[in-house]
């Protein structure tokens, strides 16, 4: 049975509980996993999104794909849901025309998900990866493979896995783990029979990236990009400061009073009109399937993204590739394996020769446009070591520029300062345990595990402190306070479920010694 969904509050609630009577920071994890989950039993705290307003009619939109029986649907929903909550949604079917939709809402999902926290009430796409990493770690795994069926559901009705299930996502993805989520739901089901039944959905899902216009011809790599124009919904709703500007007048006011080098600017601002270009929402929106939204590892606010080749996403689809092999095998379809190992080999030497750097010992994202490299020291680094087709050689190089990154909090994103959330100061959870897991990958326990630790330590420090697990920490100066970020959304979300995750991995990898400390802290 479906466990009874705590309402969101709760989270905040922990918070104003005095120090001494919060629950261990592992039964917050746990209760979290419950308090951020989403059913069609709770459809009607799950529609409500806090990025846009309900309509005149207070009700809120849940959009059904026109490839789904919309009627068979409803009837579930009347059947699961509270009368008084079902008197709170409007069900649509999703318009042939997009540009027809009466108001942005839910996209339908058949199973139950958990939600990233704060502001994000909807499935996110890598946050799912790495918050099932956690439901499994905390035995949660109906709940967990629930995770990857809906993931499955979004590629045959919605074309992708989407940045989240609401209407002004469907342009885009995000980064993809689609086959690291099925390869962990198998391992603990051994189900063969819903393992082979993914691959039309994994092989969908692969020719979004491997085709135009995510493939460039010019390296045979991949990027991220965005189908819609213009400016995206979201930003205009809720990504706005104290002044009430968003972040695109944000950059505006930027490119207006700074000189920018690190692409031509005329593509994206005409100075003579004080406007942004349609190219600068492109990238804009591209920018944000990545993810990293934003930084300026792609030069300022992460626009120029799309002439880039990511070495975070490559290492991604090598992975897909891979895993898409193992699958294969699995199934003993071995000639098919074959041939998506061959793709994952030549994708590793593609990455190896045009992103990696002999002379700094790094991996950086490579301009195919200009036939180089972008010298920025960036987090993502470590993909290729816990992809695992960096040489040990290449590994060796990366640890030591570990003191580019690693501060008193873990490992900072990158080593620039520039107002956005996806630099220094900021350390994020699903980076620190990509980085932890590739340094083990490649034998440097020490290193991982003084890492983990410092990270570990505060995530738990400021637990004990605020009552409630966060997004994104300072690790420079030791804590969760955000306000040297100005650009984006700045304030920090509270749940967190990719926290909570890797906050359970990255302590599962410590030795017992270290286990027993932390937590007796």
């Amino acid at each position: 049975m479906r466990r009874r969904l705590l309402p969101f509050v709760a989270l905040t609630l922990l918070s104003g509980q005095e120090p001494a009577n919060r629950p261990p920071i592992l039964t917050y994890i746990k209760q979290t996993w419950t308090t951020l989950t989403r059913s069609d039993k709770d459809l009607a705290q799950a529609v409500v999104d806090p990025k846009f307003s309900a309509g005149a009619d207070g009700k809120w939109p849940l959009y059904i794909s026109r490839s789904e029986d919309a009627q068979l649907v409803e009837e579930g929903l009347r059947r699961d849901m509270p009368a008084a909550g079902f008197q709170t949604i409007r069900i649509r079917q999703l318009p042939e025309d997009m540009d027809s939709l009466p108001q942005q809402g839910l996209l339908y999902l058949p199973k139950a998900y958990v939600v990233p926290g704060g502001r994000f009430n909807e499935m996110y796409g890598w946050d799912s990866y790495f918050i099932q990493v956690g439901l499994l770690k905390d035995n949660e795994l109906e709940l967990a493979k629930d995770m990857a069926d809906n993931f499955l559901y979004q590629v045959k009705h919605y074309g992708k896995v989407l940045n989240a299930n609401r209407t002004y996502y469907l342009n885009r993805s995000q980064p993809p783990f689609l086959t690291q989520m099925v390869l962990g739901v198998y391992a603990k089901t051994h189900d063969k029979k819903w393992l082979a039944d993914t691959l039309p959905m994994i092989e969908k899902y692969y020719r979004l990236w491997s085709t135009e216009p995510h493939l460039t011809p010019e390296s045979g790599l991949a990027r991220y990009w965005d189908f819609g124009e213009g400016p995206a919904p979201e930003v205009l709703s809720a990504e706005k400061d104290a002044q009430g500007r968003t972040h695109y007048d944000l950059v505006r006011d930027y490119f207006r009073t700074h000189d920018v080098n690190d692409y031509r600017l005329n593509q994206y601002y005409d100075k003579a009109t004080d406007q942004l270009t349609a190219l600068f929402y492109k990238g804009d929106r591209s920018m944000r399937e990545s993810g990293f939204d934003p930084s300026n590892r792609f030069g300022p606010f992460n626009i120029d993204i799309i002439h880039y080749n990511p070495v975070c996403l490559n290492s991604l689809l090598y992975l897909m590739e891979l895993q898409t092999a193992q699958i294969l095998t699995e199934l003993d379809r071995k000639q098919e394996a074959e041939s998506w190992q061959s793709k994952a080999e030549a994708r590793a030497r593609a990455i190896n020769k045009q992103m990696w750097d002999e002379r700094d010992g790094l991996y950086y994202d490579y301009d195919f446009a200009n036939k180089h490299v972008r010298h920025y020291p960036f987090l993502t680094t470590f993909y290729p070591l816990w992809a695992g087709f960096a040489s040990k050689e290449q590994a060796a190089r990366i640890v030591k520029n570990l003191p580019l990154f690693e501060k008193v909090g873990g490992l900072q994103t990158s080593t620039e300062i520039s107002g956005n959330q996806w630099d220094s100061p900021f350390g994020w959870a699903p980076l620190e345990m990509i980085a932890v897991e590739g340094l083990r990958r490649y034998g440097y326990n020490a290193d991982a595990e003084r890492i983990s630790l410092k990270f570990l330590s505060l995530v738990k420090r400021e637990y004990e402190r605020v009552g409630y697990i966060v997004e994104k920490y300072d690790v420079v100066n030791g804590g969760s306070s955000v306000s040297a970020i100005h650009f984006g959304y700045s304030a920090n979300q509270v749940g967190f479920g990719w926290t909570n995750a890797a906050f359970l991995e990255l302590l599962d990898g410590l030795t017992k010694e270290d286990r027993a400390k932390l937590l007796a802290q």
